[in-house]
């Protein structure tokens, strides 16, 4: 199987609004936050493109969580009529076909709902899908546990956050490793940031004996 390819992929980011993440129980609501922002700021970083939609933002279910756009300011926000499955938007999935990019990464609240749903009809209409389970959101562990089961047969590739930036990140050896670096730490791995710093006085620590 080839890896992601960052050139050939776009980011779908669905329905992190707030309301929807008060029923979230699988994970912890900040880590949660912290790793849908994570995707954000990743697509900014390689230029892919991303599209961002909302169920219902008027009503119960709250609006999407701001950072998402501040993380990428060049996100396409696609409304939709009601339609719990965004692939039942013929407007998300127009947005989707006008890029004209066969894989998609996608994370959404309710993991059950808005991850699995599109991710199945995506797969269906030819797509390669990656669901980041991590950058989603479920009322249970058991209930997202039988979504990664429902998910794979249909033929969707389950995730985590941290394995999606290093596979479009490739490698250390790039002008940007820093910025990565700074996303590990400052999002999806906070302890990363401790590694950072012993490698820092280290490097100070030898230089100063020279």
């Amino acid at each position: 199987m080839s890896q992601i390819n960052p050139d050939e992929t776009t980011m779908l980011l669905i329905d992190h609004q707030s309301s929807l993440f008060q029923l979230v129980k699988d994970i912890p609501v900040p880590d949660l936050r912290r790793n849908a922002i994570a995707l954000a700021k990743v697509a900014t970083l390689l230029k892919m493109p991303v599209i961002t939609s909302a169920s219902v933002p008027d009503g119960p279910n709250g609006p999407l969580i701001p950072e998402i756009h501040r993380a990428a300011p060049h996100a396409q926000y696609v409304g939709r009529h009601g339609e719990i499955n965004v692939w039942d938007s013929p407007d998300f999935v127009n947005a989707v076909e006008a890029i004209g990019r066969k894989t998609l990464i996608l994370a959404g609240t309710l993991t059950s709902v808005c991850m699995a749903f599109p991710s199945i009809s995506a797969v269906a209409a030819g797509y390669k899908v990656y669901a980041v389970v991590d950058a989603s959101g479920n009322w249970s562990k058991m209930a997202t546990d039988l979504t990664i089961a429902r998910i794979m047969q249909a033929g969707v590739i389950p995730i985590d956050t941290v394995a999606v930036i290093s596979e479009l990140q490739k490698t250390w050896n790039r002008p940007d490793a820093l910025e990565f670096a700074d996303l590990y730490a400052d999002y999806t791995m906070p302890h990363y940031r401790l590694l950072i710093e012993s490698y820092d006085k280290a490097q100070a620590v030898e230089k100063a004996k020279k």
